[in-house]
C-alpha cells in the first residue's frame, strides 16, 4: 500500500484510467509470474482525511475501509458497472469491515 497526495493520485488516475481527476483509492493488479502478490493499492491521504471527517470516523478507520476496497478490486470485484456487481462488492466490504471491528 502506498499513501500519496491528491496531485499524485490525479496523475496516476489520468495515466492509468484516463480520468483527469483525483480519487480516493486505486488498485493495480500484479502482472507476471509472482502468483503470491495480488498487486498494489494506492490511497490518497488527503482524500482519506476528508472522507474520515465527512463520515465521522478516524483516519485509521478510513484507511482500513479504503484498503479493503482496493484489495477487493485486486481480487476482481468491481462496483463501477453498478447493479448486482456493486451490491456484491458492498456486501463483501461490509463483511470484511465487520471482521476488523470484532478484533
Amino acid at each position: 500500500m502506498a499513501l500519496v497526495s491528491d496531485r499524485e493520485m490525479r496523475r496516476l488516475n489520468r495515466l492509468w484510467r484516463r480520468k483527469d481527476r483525483t480519487t480516493d483509492v486505486l488498485a493495480f493488479v500484479q502482472e507476471g509470474p509472482a502468483r503470491n502478490l495480488l498487486g498494489d493499492v494506492v490511497i490518497s491521504l488527503p482524500a482519506a482525511r476528508r472522507q474520515a471527517r465527512e463520515r465521522g470516523h478516524s483516519l485509521q478507520d478510513e484507511l482500513a475501509v479504503l484498503l479493503i476496497h482496493g484489495i477487493l478490486h485486486l481480487r476482481g470485484y468491481d462496483h463501477e458497472p453498478g447493479g448486482r456487481k456493486a451490491r456484491r462488492m458492498r456486501r463483501q466490504e461490509a463483511a470484511l469491515w465487520k471482521v476488523l471491528q470484532e478484533r
